[in-house]
C-alpha cells in the first residue's frame, strides 16, 4: 500500500529513532527491503473511506515516508469502516489504539493527530526512551504506548541534550534510572536489567 494511505493514531515520534530506522532502511538492496518490509508490517485498523488508520509502527511508516519510500505492507487488525465517526473514535480509544499527546507530553484533541504521517512531529524523550530499551534498560513489551511512558519518566528527570554526546549521557543516565525503584510500576521494568525467571 502506499505510505500515503496512512494515518498515525499518535501526534508525536522521537526523530532520533526514525532517523536510525531511516537510514538502516535505504542501506538496503531493493530485495532486501521488500523482505524487511514484508516481515515488518504496519499494523493498521480500516476507518471511514476505507483509510488506514496506524496502530503501532509510527516510527517505521514515518522513516519510510522521509527515506523517499512509497510502499509498505500492511496488516489489518480490524475493519471498523461501517461505524460513524464518533463511534470510531470511542472504539479506538476504547482499544487503547490513539495517543494524541503533544511534544511535551500534554493531552491533546483528537484533531491535533497529523492526517499524514509526514505530519508526526518530534517528541525527544520518545527517542530516548527507545534508545533506552535497545541498551537493556527494559523489556519491549505489547503494552500500548509503553515507550512513551517511559518517554514521561525521564521528561522530568533528565534535561534536553543539545548534542550526539550529551544524547549518550542521557541514555546511559536513562539505563540507570530504568533499573531504579522509581521506575518499578512501568512497563517492561527489570530489577537491574536482570530478566525475572
Amino acid at each position: 500500500m502506499n505510505i500515503e494511505q496512512l494515518r498515525p493514531l499518535q501526534a508525536t515520534v522521537g526523530m532520533i529513532e526514525v532517523d536510525a530506522k531511516r537510514k538502516h532502511l535505504l542501506a538496503m538492496n531493493e530485495k532486501a527491503l521488500k523482505a524487511f518490509l514484508k516481515g515488518a508490517p504496519i499494523p493498521t485498523v480500516i476507518g471511514k473511506n476505507d483509510r488506514h488508520y496506524v496502530i503501532d509502527q509510527h516510527h517505521l511508516a514515518r522513516a519510510l515516508w522521509d527515506g523517499g519510500i512509497t510502499k509498505a505492507f500492511a496488516s489489518v487488525a480490524q475493519d471498523l469502516s461501517d461505524l460513524p465517526g464518533n463511534k470510531f473514535w470511542d472504539t479506538v480509544i476504547a482499544k487503547q489504539w490513539v495517543h494524541p499527546y503533544d511534544e511535551r507530553g500534554i493531552l491533546r484533541a483528537l484533531s491535533a493527530i497529523p492526517e499524514e504521517v509526514s505530519g508526526l512531529t518530534d517528541d525527544p524523550y520518545r527517542s530516548l526512551a527507545a534508545f533506552v530499551r535497545d541498551a537493556g534498560g527494559y523489556l519491549k513489551t505489547p503494552e500500548p504506548f509503553a515507550e512513551f511512558q517511559w518517554a514521561e519518566f525521564y521528561r522530568t528527570r533528565i534535561p534536553m541534550w543539545t548534542n550526539e554526546l550529551q544524547f549518550k549521557a542521557a541514555v546511559e543516565q536513562g539505563v540507570h534510572l530504568a533499573w531504579s525503584p522509581d521506575a518499578r510500576t512501568l512497563p517492561g521494568f527489570t530489577f537491574r536489567g536482570r530478566k525475572s525467571s
